[in-house]
């Protein structure tokens, strides 16, 4: 994914687009694709807005969000719980499948760790302070 463009940039193809100037030309201009001083100008003209969109999905959605409680409390009564049980359960419990990797994320989001301990046994562990988990070694 490319970066975004920058508001000072953005201002001055706006600016050149109300001067006259053709969309495609303002983008050659300032070294931009046609397609995207055409959006600007689309945007400045409908709503007046050309600051950048959000970009990725709202903090807490996803398929697992409404669940997050549910496995939450799996890990809470068994620490030592794979997340290929985890997945059986939510699968079990709710009909919800998906890969071991997405509950992962979502469970360290929500800022727990996989500590791994004696005899490579690994239990989840407590919830990190900033709500950041990271897989402790």
């Amino acid at each position: 994914m490319s970066n975004m463009y920058s508001m000072d940039l953005r201002e001055r193809i706006v600016g050149q687009i109300a001067t006259g100037v053709s969309c495609r030309a303002a983008g050659r201009h300032f070294g931009v694709s046609a397609s995207t001083a055409i959006r600007l100008g689309a945007s400045w003209r409908d709503t007046g807005n050309i600051e950048p969109k959000v970009i990725g999905r709202p903090k807490g959605s996803g398929k697992l969000a409404p669940h997050l409680d549910f496995l939450l409390g799996l890990i809470e009564a068994t620490r030592d719980i794979t997340l290929e049980e985890l997945a059986r359960a939510l699968f079990e419990e709710h009909g919800i499948t998906v890969h071991q990797s997405t509950i992962w994320r979502a469970v360290q989001a929500a800022g727990l760790t996989y500590k791994k301990i004696r005899y490579g046994v690994r239990v989840w562990a407590h919830r990190c302070p900033q709500g950041a988990g990271r897989l402790e070694r």
